[in-house]
């Protein structure tokens, strides 16, 4: 964003003093410091808070790549091995501590959702679309533990009396299931929805069951005993993620928008008390399931279909009295998995950019950071504060933190400040924390930075600032790299400010218009602190009709704009269309000369407006033009004040009314015939009309019947009864000017 900040030190003001004489004007700041604005800037190990705070992200490096497409399911079991799976292909990885990542399982189906570990670090897995769960069996051989005759299975979990519980979609009945195992793989169905699919799934701390599901987007408590409740019915269709904080609550993640039906009402986004600290990190154990738009590599057929997802995320929190509040939401975003820090706070796995974002409060979050890959798609805890999470596209293993990157960087969008500007000083807001950052500058008059730009300048170290010392363009960027102390404590980045200063250019001069004769607009208000000139504008009349005040011309966008004009006999005006390039406040001088006259004569200086008029009866008839100067001297010093002039067409004053001869009158039988020549020196004639003994004027045409020369003859007849008539005849010429004379018939 741009904007004029207040307040700031007089070394601005001093720095517009000491420009160049090329430069003139006020100094200008560009003010880097919302979300939005670093978010179009290239960040590398830098995290943006939603607030514009940056800091340094956690520090991530890939751990495993599987070489396939997705990843979908992570676990770990007792001795810190991970799992990892998902397709296409359905293959298990196991991903030892300090060890290199192989593939241990494979088995004929598509993909792998869902992975969970019993007590006796078994590992379990579930294959979609051909919906069985097999058990890694001591010699490494993957066999068949339960079949619970459904095409999906999107999550596992085992409760604390061993029995491992699968979460199923496409089952024959149209139902979405949730099937109890008993250690020996003695199964049946546990609890049913009304849902095509139990899309993820967790266990609380009282062994309750806490499922999410598509495509109603139900968020559902089911008890030990089987027994269902709907917690929360999301907005979105789709609830891909479900976890439950240390203190109870739920966090529960939704996608897509939903077709037809009710719109349900979101409730209001307010405070949330914190989380319960926790040593450990909660994690939803279920992957998953991307939609088709952001699968290219070999979608297999899932619960979102092929149309893919429309409405973007949300993530609420459903808290232990039963009030749900969103926590976070984006337009885009898909929300995969969900988890939380050493501190409670949920952590949010997104895709397509694999972005990982923290939530801080109901009104603030943290884009963490994002993973070189497509989705995050599962996320496991580890011992010491570490994060693991699996991606898609391709399928890989990030450890995440908890130390933070010792060095990271922001390159900011570039700065078009739309002329050969000159840059002053670079000043920033940030907590240090025993950090440093530094800032450098380039500059160019291309419109993406590239070879032909300056090199990168010396850093700005001192929040207070310093001259940015890259050369004068049209063109500036900033790169500000943050680095931690030795501690590992991050400095805090809040805004970025460059002062610049833009070449000043003389104003525009477009188009001079005069307005019709015998109307004034209101006398102008001179105001030489005036609003600065906006970009160049299309002349636009308002119309104007004879004897009668026009309309004000709307304010449209491109047009000059005038007030209405009254009748005043006599009086002529003019208007025109002026900018000024760098927004200055321009003041306008008047001027006028007759067409063989030499010298310009003032008419009117320091108008405000783009407007005047003047009483012309002053002015002998003749044809005269009009120069008007635009200076832009009230927003710059004497000596750098720039002006631009135009003149105006010829335009003809004339006062004098036309002239009537010849009138003669005579009787023809019991007519009366009228003649009578007009003539005006300079306008042509523009009508006529007569009186008989005094009655009501009456229009009278021409010989030629055109009204379109300064010269005509007129000729009438008209009954009369015997006896003498007086005939009146009067003539107005294109200016208004009026000749009147009489005849007298007996």
């Amino acid at each position: 964003m741009m904007k004029m900040k207040k307040g700031k030190s007089g070394a601005f003001l001093a720095l517009a003093a000491a420009a160049c004489a090329a430069f003139a004007g006020q100094t200008q700041i560009w003010t880097q410091g919302e979300y939005a604005d670093f978010e179009r800037g290239v960040i590398n190990n830098l995290s943006i808070r939603s607030d514009g705070l940056l800091s340094l992200a956690p520090h991530s490096h890939e751990l495993f790549d599987t070489g396939e497409a997705y990843l979908w399911a992570l676990v770990r079991d007792s001795k810190g091995n991970l799992y990892a799976a998902g397709g296409t292909g359905a293959k298990l990885y196991r991903i030892p501590p300090g060890g290199s990542g192989k593939m241990v399982a494979e088995v004929d189906a598509l993909e792998i959702h869902a992975l969970a570990v019993d007590s006796k670090d078994r590992v379990y897995f579930g294959t979609s679309p051909d919906g069985k769960v097999y058990r890694l069996g001591a010699g490494g051989k993957p066999e068949v533990f339960y079949d619970p005759k459904a095409k999906y299975i999107w999550a596992l979990a085992f409760d604390r009396k061993g029995d491992l519980l699968v979460a199923t979609g496409g089952v024959p009945n149209g139902q979405g299931e949730i099937h109890k195992v008993t250690p020996d793989g003695k199964g049946s169905v546990f609890f049913k929805t009304d849902e095509t699919h139990v899309r993820s799934m967790t266990i609380d701390a009282t062994d309750n069951l806490i499922v999410g599901t598509e495509p109603g987007g139900l968020v559902i408590r089911v008890s030990p005993a089987g027994e269902g409740f709907v917690l929360y019915q999301m907005p979105k269709k789709e609830v891909t993620a479900v976890a439950v904080a240390p203190g109870g609550a739920v966090y529960a993640a939704a996608v897509g928008s939903k077709q037809g039906g009710s719109p349900v009402a979101l409730p209001p986004v307010t405070p949330l008390p914190a989380p319960a600290s926790s040593g450990t990190i909660s994690v939803n154990l279920s992957g998953g399931a991307a939609p088709a738009s952001t699968r290219p590599l070999s979608p297999p057929p899932g619960s979102m279909g092929t149309a893919g997802v429309n409405g973007g995320s949300d993530v609420f929190c459903i808290e232990p009295n039963g009030n749900p509040r969103r926590v976070w939401s984006h337009a885009s975003d898909v929300v995969y998995a969900l988890a939380f820090d050493a501190q409670g706070r949920v952590l949010i796995g997104t895709g397509n950019k694999g972005t990982l974002y923290r939530v801080e409060s109901p009104t603030q979050y943290t884009a963490l950071l994002s993973l070189p890959l497509t989705q995050i798609t599962a996320f496991q805890s580890g011992t010491g504060g570490k994060l693991y999470a699996a991606t898609g596209n391709t399928g890989k293993v990030f450890e995440i933190g908890p130390e933070v990157e010792h060095e990271g960087s922001i390159e900011s969008d570039v700065f078009d400040a739309q002329l050969y500007t000159l840059w002053g000083r670079l000043s920033f807001e940030a907590h240090l924390n025993g950090g440093r950052i530094a800032i450098a500058t380039r500059s160019g008059n291309l419109d993406q930075p590239q070879k032909n730009w300056s090199p990168w300048s010396d850093a700005i170290i001192s929040p207070k600032g310093g001259r940015i010392t890259s050369p004068a363009a049209r063109f500036v960027q900033w790169k500000a790299t943050l680095t931690a102390d030795g501690a590992g404590h991050s400095p805090e980045l809040e805004s970025v400010d460059v002062a610049y200063l833009p070449k000043n250019v003389e104003p525009r001069l477009d188009e001079i218009e005069i307005t019709p004769v015998n109307y004034r607009f209101p006398a102008p208000v001179l105001n030489l602190t005036a609003a600065p000139s906006g970009p160049a504008q299309n002349l636009t009349l308002p119309p104007l009709g004879r004897h009668t005040s026009p309309a004000v011309l709307p304010l449209v966008e491109g047009a000059t704009t005038t007030p209405a004009m009254q009748f005043a006999k006599g009086w002529l005006g003019a208007r025109w269309v002026a900018s000024d390039p760098n927004g200055d406040s321009l003041l306008y001088t008047a001027e006028i000369k007759g067409e063989n006259e030499t010298e310009w004569k003032p008419l009117k200086e320091k108008l405000t407006e783009k407007y005047f008029s003047w009483d012309a009866t002053a002015f002998p008839d003749g044809d005269y033009r009009l120069r008007v100067t635009a200076s832009d001297a009230p927003s710059n010093p004497p000596s750098e004040a720039l002006t631009a002039t135009l003149i105006s067409a010829p335009f003809t004053i004339d006062n004098t009314p036309p002239k009537i001869t010849g009138l003669a009158a005579s009787r023809n039988g019991g007519k009366l015939e009228v003649r009578w020549h007009a003539a005006d020196a300079l306008s042509n004639l523009d009508r006529a009309e007569y009186s008989l003994d005094g009655g009501d004027w009456t229009v009278a045409e021409p010989v030629t019947k055109l009204s379109d020369s300064p010269a005509l003859d007129y000729e009438l007849k008209m009954d009369a009864a015997p006896g003498e008539h007086t005939i009146a005849v009067r003539v107005w010429d294109e200016n208004e000017n009026l000749a009147v004379d009489k005849v007298v018939v007996k």
